[in-house]
């Protein structure tokens, strides 16, 4: 399949990702299923199209240059578009067999997704691709057409996205249930003092609100680990080693891990939603799939807006589609 006027051909990217995904041209023999000699045949004639080598050759190896790391970035898009393609003809053919995309924060992989999932394929027969990442990365895996849906929190951009609520949720402190926080009713910032914290990584929004607090209230933070991703701080906690503060929709993920968790002030407010591309039309199975993450969210119907504050209760907002 010849994709430009220039000669570039379609095996040709596909030979080249897999020589730099497998790290050599006799695995990437084996993944594409031909022979060595015609991986390095279809690797020159890449390099005869482009008109600039892509790798450095020694003995019997090949090394990437950077041109090659480069180019592996836009060559994965344009393979994962086509991909997406095809799956969206096969889609046009049965409906009903369409994979469906859905990205979102990797935590969600403890409950929820597997709830998505298993409402999906109660109903129709299609298969579900799961991606991760941070809530900007969600964004752009939908605008890049990655992912069909996705699970990610306000504010967004209506400009280009539409969305559905999903919930509403405030800070919550997490700890080992055998912890001296399971007899509190809230915690404080003062109750941590001494406390040994699970803490998201600076980078992130909450983290600098969870130090203001705490030196605020004159308590100089004692951080026993850093972490990058939700969902890595479950463990730690589990092995007593901290507490760590996350919202509720979060900790409702940890319910494997057996923790506890108590309200905690000072708290924000997060709006979780499920969201998707602005004008995207929606097949059977995309709408079987979208109620699928409404109800894995609501199982018994109620959209949640959180749970019992510290203080007095706080006005709840819910945010319809824009």
């Amino acid at each position: 399949m010849e994709l430009l006027q220039g000669g570039l051909k379609l095996r040709q990217l596909q030979v080249f990702r897999e020589v730099l995904r497998t790290g050599s041209t006799r695995r990437a023999a084996t993944a594409v299923g031909i022979s060595q000699p015609a991986v390095s045949q279809y690797v020159k004639q890449l390099e005869a199209v482009l008109g600039f080598a892509l790798f450095k050759r020694s003995a019997n190896r090949i090394l990437p240059l950077q041109e090659a790391w480069e180019l592996l970035r836009n060559v994965e898009l344009a393979l994962t578009s086509l991909d997406r393609l095809e799956g969206s003809i096969f889609a046009m053919k049965n409906d009903d067999k369409q994979r469906i995309s859905i990205a979102a924060p990797a935590v969600f992989g403890f409950v929820t997704l597997p709830r998505v999932v298993a409402i999906i394929r109660s109903k129709i027969a299609s298969s579900v691709r799961s991606i991760s990442g941070s809530h900007d990365q969600i964004g752009e895996h939908i605008l890049s057409g990655r992912a069909d849906l996705g699970i990610s929190r306000l504010p967004l951009d209506s400009r280009l996205f539409e969305w559905a609520p999903l919930g509403s949720a405030r800070n919550v402190c997490i700890f080992h249930p055998k912890h001296r926080f399971s007899k509190h009713t809230c915690i404080q910032a003062q109750d941590l003092a001494g406390e040994t914290i699970v803490d998201i990584d600076p980078q992130f929004a909450s983290h600098q609100m969870n130090f203001n607090a705490l030196r605020f209230a004159g308590i100089e933070p004692d951080i026993v680990v850093e972490y990058d991703s939700n969902g890595h701080e479950a463990g730690f906690v589990s092995a007593g080693l901290g507490v760590s503060i996350t919202n509720e929709i979060v900790a409702r993920e940890y319910k494997a891990f057996e923790l506890e968790a108590k309200p905690v002030e000072p708290s924000a407010l997060y709006h979780y939603v499920a969201v998707w591309q602005k004008g995207r039309t929606f097949s059977n199975a995309l709408n079987v799939s979208l109620e699928a993450i409404l109800s894995a969210f609501t199982p018994d119907g109620v959209p949640k807006d959180g749970h019992a504050d510290c203080g007095p209760p706080a006005s709840r907002r819910r945010f319809a589609a824009q």
